[in-house]
């Protein structure tokens, strides 16, 4: 088959680099746009921070910095290597650079270790035990058999041992603290616990029974039945199964809960009324000071006088061209930055006005991001970006943009309300329910229709599963 060439025209719609720059800087955080700016300053010697001169000042400082510029070299910034040959990239330019972080922080596993550190172990015991200990997951739990862990110390340690040996050391790690950790189940995890408390109270002997005889019984919490086998009252199985809530079903996430860093919130805007008035602010953060140096201005000119005859100072000139291009476009970008997340952020306070002025759930309106798009006459994407990571400060305290957002139902009179206003409902009603006879969905749900929510059985369910409330029968209590 022959090859052929021909010329054909066609459009398509491609980002410059500028927009690629800004939506990359739009969903950025406020937390994290000073270490942006610290890096833009670094890589671009262009780019510096503070307000613009006036053209007078300039003059001054150009009689004051004569010499310093007549000693200066470009070749200390062009280097006769190109820079791709000492730099190694697989990725593409739009592609964000993620830093993996690195804990500090002492593992379960690690704590581990060093207790069995105390004991007396041959090199095949403390192998094995190093095996164990390596296959626990992150809430401290054996998930392998230990005839899966035999086959893997013959077949990646050399090692030939017995699953009556393997057993022997799980006993022996599952004596160690957290207590709890190392078990095959969550049965297990809590009898090991419950053992430990043994000291004579009556509670807590019926605790471990029912762990023991009848833990399919208390997982569907059919009480009646439990408290009619082990023939004792109401009130003693109340006790024992208090001290069953008392244990701690992961072990393993404890020490990590201990040590777990919480992330600062620094609210993106302030929203504030005055006078029966909403106002709105930026955090001064969002809007900082930046200009073009103005050495690089006096060096575009310099070089470009001899740029025509010399072609060492040509490649200067285009080097310096690219800087100040650069920052202009970083410059540009934080400005419109600031004023997309400012007209986006007003078109969301007005739209919610009478949730900000009275702080009530049930008065917030069913918001999309199509329909703040429509109002600022922006891309949905654009929102999407301005909404994600970032916060307010409001009178009742520091929210999400995104928990602004909700979808829309219609109530028995054609009124469009928010899901929020509905979930709200729920979550009011479980609280409220008699605990020894919860509410199921099907009673939910004609809750719900009585309100005037024409809601079916399915939806309240999904609602429920969303606000984290389990079903009825997990719900019951004594």
């Amino acid at each position: 088959m022959a090859m052929k060439q021909y010329l054909s025209q066609k459009l398509e719609q491609r980002l410059s680099p500028q927009q690629i720059q800004l939506m990359k800087l739009l969903q950025v955080p406020t937390m994290e746009l000073d270490a942006r700016i610290k890096q833009e300053i670094e890589e671009n010697p262009a780019l510096e921070e503070g307000a613009d001169k006036d053209e007078d000042e300039f003059e001054d400082d150009d009689l004051d910095d004569k010499e310093t510029e007549e000693d200066f070299d470009i070749s200390d910034y062009l280097d006769d290597d190109a820079d791709y040959k000492t730099r190694v990239s697989n990725k593409g330019k739009d592609e964000e650079e993620k830093g993996v972080p690195l804990s500090g922080a002492e593992s379960f596993q690690e704590r581990l270790t060093q207790q069995l550190s105390l004991r007396y172990l041959s090199d095949n015991q403390y192998l094995i035990a190093d095996t164990i200990i390596g296959n626990l997951d992150e809430s401290g739990y054996l998930n392998r058999e230990v005839e899966a862990i035999v086959d893997d110390l013959a077949f990646s340690a050399n090692v030939s041992t017995t699953e009556e040996e393997v057993e022997e050391i799980l006993f022996m790690i599952q004596e160690l603290d957290p207590a709890g950790v190392a078990a095959r189940d969550l049965r297990e995890c809590l009898l090991i616990q419950i053992s430990r408390r043994q000291d004579g109270d009556i509670s807590k002997f019926t605790a471990k029974t029912i762990l023991e005889s009848h833990f399919e019984e208390f997982t569907k919490k059919h009480y009646t039945k439990i408290a009619k086998r082990l023939e004792i009252t109401e009130e003693n199985l109340k006790d024992a199964i208090a001290e069953i809530v008392k244990l701690n079903p992961k072990p393993g996430g404890s020490m990590k809960e201990s040590t777990v860093s919480f992330q600062q919130i620094i609210p993106d805007f302030t929203v504030y009324e005055n006078e029966g008035r909403l106002g709105l602010t930026i955090n001064g953060r969002n809007a900082p000071e930046l200009k073009v140096n103005h050495e690089y201005k006096q060096m575009l000119q310099r070089y470009a006088e001899g740029a025509k005859s010399n072609k060492k100072e040509g490649e200067a000139l285009t080097f310096v061209k690219q800087k100040l291009d650069g920052a202009k476009w970083f410059i540009d970008a934080i400005k419109q930055r600031q004023n997309t997340l400012l007209l986006t952020m007003d078109a969301i306070m007005n739209y919610q006005k009478e949730y900000f002025m009275t702080g009530d759930e049930t008065n917030m309106r069913p918001m999309i991001l199509k329909d703040i798009a429509e109002i600022v006459e922006l891309d949905i994407s654009t929102i999407s970006r301005v909404a994600n990571s970032k916060y307010v400060q409001t009178a009742q305290g520091i929210l999400s943009l995104k928990y602004f957002f909700s979808e829309s139902l219609s109530t028995d009179s054609g009124e469009e309300v928010s899901t929020r206003e509905v979930k709200k409902i729920l979550s009011e009603a479980v609280d409220s329910e008699a605990k020894r006879k919860p509410l199921t969905d099907e009673k939910l749900a004609i809750l719900l229709r009585e309100k005037g929510y024409n809601i079916a059985r399915r939806t309240v369910a999904k609602y429920r599963e969303q606000l984290n409330i389990p079903v009825a029968r997990l719900r019951k209590e004594l």
